[in-house]
């Protein structure tokens, strides 16, 4: 096996959430930062993050002047 082509590990990495959140992995990097963890993640937490409220059918409709739907 050759020598000396293998990063440096690090045992006591450290990563941090942008929440705040933080926690001790082994990585060859000694400091990872990371967007959105299970502490903060919408699938986890259950909270929804729905911007677009407005259907795309309604939206298209507004767009082209299109009026309301007939209900027969």
């Amino acid at each position: 096996m050759k020598t000396d082509i293998h990063p440096e590990y690090y045992p006591e990495a450290t990563v941090r959430c942008l929440c705040g959140n933080q926690w001790t992995v082994g990585s060859t990097k000694q400091e990872l930062v990371v967007e959105i963890c299970s502490t903060c993640h919408p699938f986890w937490t259950g909270e929804q993050r729905i911007v677009d409220t407005e259907g795309r059918v309604e939206r298209m409709r507004r767009r082209f002047n299109l009026g309301q739907p007939s209900n027969k």
